[in-house]
């Protein structure tokens, strides 16, 4: 079989790992914001920066640390983390008993703020940030060509996602994280100092928008507009998972990767809205999102 519905297979094939690498992304950023919100019911505006702060730790652990790629991939998560812990303790704890609208305005002026500054310092041109040499080349599977670094991302997103799905989910931690927003006074009477998990829960979530950064340097070029233009993508796939929904942000999120990808081959001119044409959908059918709970 040479051409799926007359599209040739290489092409075909080409552009499904483009849409897997873009989902693996989009999974990410919209895990740590269904974080986020689900849990501190915050709408996280300063998501797509923290992603961009990620890849900028990597460049500059690098360019001025000499720290390589493989402790950057620690080390860059934990600077956003600690950075985004900072943010909630001094910032945002201050507004959870005020309309959500101030934390979003508070989150959406830090991006700007955030963005303006790494523009003022770097250009708004990208900085190259190299392939660890563990990763160059690829693997030629004789109808196309997958580049290593690609296939250790998609893999590197699977491990990442399913792993922070269990620990919100299936642990002792992620039960008190859960039960810390919807309860606090009676989290409280077992002594568990609750404005602590609420710290620990917005930097998971600012962290885990710095490793989709460390993870994005070597494919995109690490600049401070790399936030901007992915995050209103993300927040499209977040609404269509459901605001909220862990399992939901990562699904939706490899499945609308996956179909952006597929429309750059069968209809290209509708690859750069479908994923809000879906949304537009979903809204209509289910308001929720397709794994949100109805209000």
């Amino acid at each position: 079989m040479t051409a799926i519905f007359g599209v040739p297979i290489q092409a075909f094939l080409g552009q499904l790992l483009i849409g897997l690498i873009n989902g693996s992304f989009y999974a990410m950023l919209s895990l740590g914001l269904a974080i986020i919100f689900g849990l501190l019911k915050v709408i996280n505006f300063a998501h797509g920066a923290q992603y961009m702060m990620g890849a900028f730790a990597g460049y500059l652990l690098l360019a001025v640390l000499g720290i390589g790629y493989w402790p950057a991939l620690i080390l860059a998560p934990l600077i956003v983390g600690l950075v985004g812990a900072g943010i909630e303790r001094f910032a945002l704890s201050r507004l959870y008993n005020l309309d959500h609208l101030y934390s979003l305005l508070f989150t959406f002026g830090l991006a700007l703020a955030l963005e303006g500054t790494f523009r003022y310092y770097y250009g708004s041109s990208g900085q190259p940030y190299a392939v660890p040499d563990l990763l160059s080349g690829g693997y030629n599977l004789g109808f196309m060509f997958l580049p290593k670094y690609r296939a250790w991302v998609v893999v590197a997103s699977l491990i990442i996602c399913l792993s922070t799905w269990l620990l919100i989910e299936k642990t002792k931690l992620g039960a008190y994280l859960r039960a810390a927003t919807e309860n606090p006074t009676l989290v409280r009477t077992f002594g568990i100092n609750v404005p602590l998990l609420l710290t620990f829960t917005y930097g998971l979530g600012a962290g885990l928008a710095g490793l989709a950064g460390i993870l994005a340097a070597p494919i995109y070029q690490v600049s401070p507009l790399m936030g901007s233009n992915l995050i209103i993508v993300v927040f499209a796939v977040v609404v269509v998972g459901g605001m909220g929904s862990i399992l939901g942000a990562i699904i939706t999120g490899y499945m609308l990767g996956i179909l952006e990808g597929l429309t750059k081959v069968f209809y290209p001119e509708a690859s750069n809205i479908v994923i809000f044409v879906v949304m537009a959908i979903v809204l209509l059918v289910r308001p929720a999102g397709l794994m949100g709970k109805d209000a």
